[in-house]
């Protein structure tokens, strides 16, 4: 049953319980932790929210998937834990940031005239890209062969994010004090094996890229640790496989 999260938001949401009862109580703290993410949809004339719960009795483990619909595309995370609320807050979270995201780049779209007078630094391959090893990478969940197939595309996000970064000075102080751009370079392909079944199919593939970019920054700069082991977990798989050339 579709509900609405706030008086006179156009943020609709089901909830779709399974393996337990979701209380009123417990509906009712999800949905004002949704506020944020109403006011984030409000410039979209329709935002439907899908949440997937999931207890295993088995395991123990609560798993949380959000599917916000909008027009033209979907947005999907996920995450688990043993309680729910904290998987919750996560994948709404990221969520949130993959919203933000898809707006920055509805938003540059009418920009086109200025990147192609070259005023604008777009993300372009290098090469070839081959859509069909991406896809099969990220359903084989083999983040290394996904690294290796997005390779076309790597130093020109580099080049991008070295600029970007700029726009942060706490950050762009860091860079090689603990810091470096490969670690956010990292973090933008990581977060892109992650999502790439959820990506807008509307928009280029290197558009998509540098619209992950400022997330991958402001995840560094607020969650350092958890990201970087993360990001230390990507790289030791794909050194693993004898990935070649990469960060």
């Amino acid at each position: 049953m579709l509900q609405l999260v706030a008086e006179g938001s156009k943020l609709s949401v089901d909830f779709d319980p399974h393996g337990f009862a979701l209380s009123d109580a417990e509906k009712a703290k999800l949905m004002l932790n949704l506020e944020g993410l109403g006011r984030q949809a409000a410039a979209f004339p329709v935002a439907d929210l899908h949440i997937y719960l999931e207890y295993n009795r088995h395991s123990h483990d609560h798993v949380v998937k959000l599917s916000l619909i909008l027009p033209g595309t979907r947005l999907v995370t996920t995450d688990h834990d043993v309680q729910m609320h904290p998987a919750f807050e996560r994948a709404l979270g990221q969520l949130t940031e993959n919203l933000k995201a898809y707006k920055s780049q509805l938003e540059r779209i009418p920009d086109r005239q200025r990147a192609e007078k070259g005023t604008v630094q777009q993300v372009e391959p290098g090469g070839g890209l081959d859509a069909e090893q991406l896809a099969a990478a990220v359903g084989a969940g083999d983040y290394a062969a996904f690294r290796v197939a997005a390779l076309p595309y790597e130093e020109s996000v580099r080049k991008r994010v070295g600029r970007w970064i700029e726009r942060y000075p706490e950050m762009a102080a860091q860079v090689g004090k603990g810091l470096q751009i490969n670690d956010v370079v990292e973090s933008v392909f990581l977060s892109a094996f992650e999502s790439y079944d959820s990506r807008p199919h509307d928009l280029r593939f290197g558009d998509w890229l540098d619209g992950l970019i400022d997330p991958a920054v402001k995840a560094l700069r607020d969650h350092r640790d958890a990201e970087m082991e993360n990001i230390n977990n990507a790289r030791s798989a794909v050194e693993a496989q004898g990935g070649p050339g990469l960060v």
